[in-house]
């Protein structure tokens, strides 16, 4: 029998009463089980127990043993260890657990870990909200056939300071086909966004936006108004343009909800990449822009999902055709002689070229700019690369000296004035020089000290 203090529970006291009176014969056998609500085989059993061990013989064997499956003690330590470090403490519950097996090798169930950090007192800062019941677009069949775009402007790293993620989200299947970073929302972030997507993923056939004026006119609503007035024009945007280039479809979305799909994830990511980035020491737009790059497959494997036809809609960039001449600022000029244009309140020149001598006089160019190819030339089908015109000195005039006026009347062919170089004379029109003063004046002026062969969008 086994000796020592043992600790029983009322309701193990009150089977062990009943024991000792069946072992009493106070009671009966079939008495008991019908007490005990077991079978009289179970009574019997305990019967012989309860004599040959004693109370303990009620105390189940497993009663104070560690089970196989439960979390090491070690193990254990370390998660609350991870917990407490600086960034891990603003991840949700479902995330940490990721980050537990991605970064840091262990593996958890959740509701393993759930117990334990609630355990120690760590709610996840990812609430859920109460559920609203509403009516949910169906999701298009086709992987491409629909894409939604939005910015989210957000302190992504933790420093008090907001920037704003681009994105894209494809609307069949979950998935985000580019992310990116800029300190405002911005066309660049747009631009540099479907340029993601495009290379990845490839050219959609609709995108579904917003109705900022990077996207479409403000003027295109009242244009189509029943009372409009004659005469509104209604512009293309550079955003609005490259798109057309590349036959994708601007719907525009007449409130947040309509484009839900883009509105919920960056609820989802503005609990994780704060905490990826501040894990991964990331505290600038650019190192933040690589890492995205990498960033997006993992999410998708998380959360995306199967379209319901696995027909691709994406489609590749045409052979022959340069994202970059699609994806800039596009505006008309005129060249001048000498293969010469004005932009930006700067002077620029064709670089030398094959091609340069066959263009037309004053041909109406189209200029390409981007951070990616500074600043090209187009006409018809050739593109041509630019460079700052050389700065031109004016001509000095020269001091007018003190001439005795003579008799027109005399000898009148010598003082007559005869146009140079083609000029030719009208009344109050000023001499030659001077019209080339007036040129150069216009032509000279000081260049900035920025960086003559790029813009910025």
């Amino acid at each position: 029998m086994k000796t020592g203090v043992i600790s029983l529970t009322i309701e193990q006291h009150e089977r062990l009463d009943i024991i000792n009176k069946a072992n009493a014969g106070f009671v009966t056998v079939g008495e008991a089980a019908e007490k005990l609500g077991i079978s009289e085989r179970q009574v019997q059993r305990l019967k012989k127990e309860v004599k040959e061990q004693g109370p303990a013989a009620l105390i189940h064997k497993n009663s104070n043993r560690i089970p196989a499956h439960a979390l090491p003690e070690k193990t254990r330590k370390e998660i609350l260890r991870i917990r407490s470090k600086a960034g891990y403490t603003d991840s949700n519950f479902s995330h940490f657990q990721e980050l537990l097996e991605t970064v840091h090798g262990i593996s958890i169930s959740y509701n393993a870990l759930h117990s334990l950090l609630t355990a120690e007192g760590i709610k996840s800062p990812m609430t859920k909200r109460r559920f609203k019941a509403h009516r949910r677009r169906k999701r298009r069949p086709q992987a491409g056939s629909l894409v939604q775009t939005d910015s989210s402007i957000h302190d992504w790293f933790g420093t008090g300071t907001r920037q704003a993620l681009h994105g894209i989200i494809d609307d069949a299947t979950g998935q985000i086909t580019g992310l990116y970073l800029c300190k405002n929302e911005c066309m660049l972030g747009y631009f540099e966004v479907i340029r993601r997507m495009v290379e990845v993923y490839g050219i959609p056939d609709a995108m579904y936006a917003d109705r900022h004026t990077i996207f479409r006119s403000p003027n295109a609503d009242k244009a189509k108004a029943i009372d409009a007035p004659p005469g509104i024009k209604v512009n293309e945007t550079q955003l609005g343009r490259a798109l057309s280039e590349l036959k994708v479809q601007i719907i525009a979305a007449r409130s947040p909800q309509a484009k839900g799909r883009i509105e919920r994830l960056w609820g989802t990511l503005q609990s994780r990449l704060p905490v990826e980035f501040a894990i991964r020491g990331i505290t600038d737009i650019g190192a933040a822009n690589e890492f995205l790059k990498s960033y997006i497959f993992a999410f998708n494997s998380e959360f995306a999902v199967e379209p319901a036809d696995c027909e691709n809609a994406f489609l590749p960039l045409h052979e022959g055709v340069i994202l970059d001449n699609i994806l800039c600022v596009k505006e008309k000029r005129i060249l001048h002689p000498g293969h010469e244009f004005s932009y930006g309140g700067k002077l620029f020149q064709l670089e030398d070229s094959p091609y340069v001598n066959w263009l037309p006089p004053k041909p109406t160019i189209t200029i390409m700019a981007s951070p990616h190819i500074g600043i090209k030339v187009g006409y018809l089908n050739y593109v041509f690369d630019t460079r700052p015109a050389p700065v031109k000195k004016p001509i000095k005039k020269e001091p007018v000296q003190n001439v005795v006026p003579k008799d027109p009347s005399i000898h009148r062919s010598e003082y007559a004035w005869n146009p140079k170089e083609g000029l030719l004379w009208k009344p109050g029109l000023p001499t030659y020089h001077e019209m080339q003063e007036i040129v150069y004046s216009i032509f000279t002026k000081p260049y900035s000290t920025s960086d003559k062969s790029s813009v910025s969008a």
